[in-house]
């Protein structure tokens, strides 16, 4: 073998200078036809799950030569004899369809001539196998099935180096698309987009913000569904030392409580039935960065005696798994239940909440901060704009007026719904606001003969003659307090004031509060006959 060393060590260094495995078996491949009766070099990949052979990389030594087809389908039990030969470490010599019919899929169609074949084994298991046929009429002799043997080693390498750069590429493309799909729901150009708000009501919060983010203490993000914080995890982690790592984001709402373990810290292969291969969960996948967990207050007790352990020295174990793995990650929590409540009740553990409220952030509701309200409206109206292709959209002063008075029980994310809305209504000519809220009721046909009966009810109660000289507020009052009166104070759902009215409960209420109506009154009021057929009412 003394006369194949300087092929060795021609085949290590190509190797080792590319990591691409088809630049590599490319630059490889002339070097081995001048030693070897070789006119093809294949580097083909086993692929267990899906039960079939993909030719990852091929080198011709005639350039003019058809490359065989890249894809070979076994069957389970052909798969199956290929994985045994692999174990065994076996090196393959012959006709190539004597070698064929012996391990089906194993060469490819196309492939006529004598073969040499060996297995790529990696430290996991199976990977491959280097396919080498001879020039026309040339056979393999037994000191080449020596060579091979040598020449495995750094094709495995070139194999290994190959898989992991393909891994590390789907992982940069999912990071890739999960960051464009953040930043598209949260209607931004770019990652450091400033925050609407930061300079007025939540001012507080940025403070709270810019204090504990150079800092690995974990933060529990407070606040009503709505309001945000998801924004605000992403501020501590872009304003961390993290801020160059992974950020991910895990809704421990959305996980059904037999996949918690799975999905926060992985499993390994065969741990439970469907665990077909071995999975990193969400902490691993953080690693180096900071992993927000929202609605952690729907975790189950059981996870959450894993999660304080992991919280405590960053250690744990895959489901199924025996060794113990450690991470590196910052952890933001959030929620909007009373985490005290839960851990009175025993929901919550005691010790998980002492472990993740270091340091707590509450978020303030929309409500409580108007002051946000025109330039979070204005946001969200070019963000709608642009969705839609249509001209820049700005509110009106009328259109603030009535989003300043809506009492807002989605909060922001409530805020850019109604936007959106508002400008699909208004067909890229402008806002409909009071539309989108529903003080407006949409069109409808005229009216005609067959409903004048059903709307003079209303009419005769409210007394059009009556408000004759009165303000347009008293006639709405009037007007609401006879729609009141026959619901007996019930708003919302069918048959209830909001209906009869055509107008969104909140706003209906808001206005109640504004004319001064004690709607209460109304739910004892016996002054109609229960009797009475509601249909009357109907707008």
């Amino acid at each position: 073998m003394k006369q194949y060393s300087q092929l060795l060590l021609d085949v290590w260094r190509e190797v080792c200078r590319h990591i691409e495995i088809g630049e590599s078996v490319a630059r490889v491949a002339p070097l081995m036809v001048r030693r070897l009766p070789v006119d093809l070099v294949l580097v083909r990949h086993l692929d267990v799950q899906r039960s079939w052979i993909d030719t990852v990389a091929s080198g011709l030594g005639q350039p003019d030569q058809p490359h065989p087809p890249t894809r070979s389908v076994c069957s389970p039990e052909d798969m199956q004899r290929l994985l045994i030969w692999c174990k065994q470490e076996q090196i393959l010599c012959g006709p190539a369809t004597a070698i064929n019919d012996q391990l089906p899929g194993l060469v490819p169609t196309g492939v006529q001539g004598d073969v040499l074949i060996g297995p790529l084994n990696a430290a996991e298991g199976p990977g491959g196998l280097l396919l080498l046929e001879a020039r026309a009429g040339h056979h393999f002799k037994p000191e080449h099935e020596e060579l091979l043997r040598t020449l495995l080693e750094p094709f495995t390498v070139a194999l290994e180096n190959d898989r992991r750069l393909r891994e590390l590429t789907s992982l940069r493309e999912a990071v890739e698309a999960e960051n464009r799909s953040l930043l598209s729901r949260l209607g931004r150009h770019d990652i450091t987009d400033s925050i609407v708000g930061a300079e007025t009501g939540l001012r507080s919060v940025m403070e709270q913000i810019e204090l504990v983010a150079p800092s690995d203490a974990p933060v529990l993000v407070l606040g009503e569904t709505g309001t945000g914080k998801e924004v605000v995890a992403r501020a501590i982690h872009n304003r961390s030392r993290r801020a160059s790592g992974p950020f991910l984001r895990v809704n421990c709402g959305a996980i059904p409580p037999e996949l918690v373990d799975s999905e926060l810290f992985g499993h390994e292969r065969g741990s439970f039935t469907g665990a077909v291969g071995e999975r990193k969960g969400w902490f691993e996948r953080a690693d180096g960065g900071t992993l927000f967990l929202d609605e952690c207050g729907e975790l189950p007790l059981a996870a959450q005696v894993r999660l304080l352990r992991i919280l405590q020295d960053g250690s744990f174990e895959r489901v199924g798994g025996e060794r113990s793995l450690h991470v590196d990650v910052r952890m933001v929590a959030a929620t909007h239940r009373d985490l005290q409540a839960l851990v009175s009740e025993g929901r919550f553990r005691a010790d998980l909440w002492y472990r993740i409220a270091v340091f707590p952030v509450h978020l303030p509701p929309l409500r409580s901060r108007p002051g946000d309200i025109p330039s979070l409206a204005a946001h969200f109206a070019l963000r709608a704009a642009k969705r839609l292709g249509t001209a820049p959209l700005v509110p009106t002063a009328e259109d603030i007026r009535l989003l300043v008075s809506y009492p807002w029980p989605g909060n922001v994310r409530e805020l850019a719904a109604v936007i959106e809305r508002a400008a699909i209504l208004g067909g890229g000519e402008g806002l409909q606001i009071a539309q989108a809220l529903g003080t407006v009721p949409p069109r409808s046909p005229q009216p005609t003969l067959s409903n004048i009966p059903a709307n003079a009810a209303i009419v005769e109660k409210v007394g059009i003659g009556e408000t004759d000289g009165v303000t347009l507020n008293a006639a709405m009052t009037r007007h609401i307090e006879a729609v009141l009166r026959r619901t007996r104070g019930r708003i919302e759902g069918t048959g209830g004031a909001a209906e009869l009215l055509a107008i969104n409960p909140h706003t209906l209420r808001a206005r109640m509060r504004k004319l001064g109506i004690n709607w209460g009154r109304f739910r004892s009021d016996s002054s109609v006959p229960r009797d009475t057929p509601m249909k009357e009412f109907h707008a």
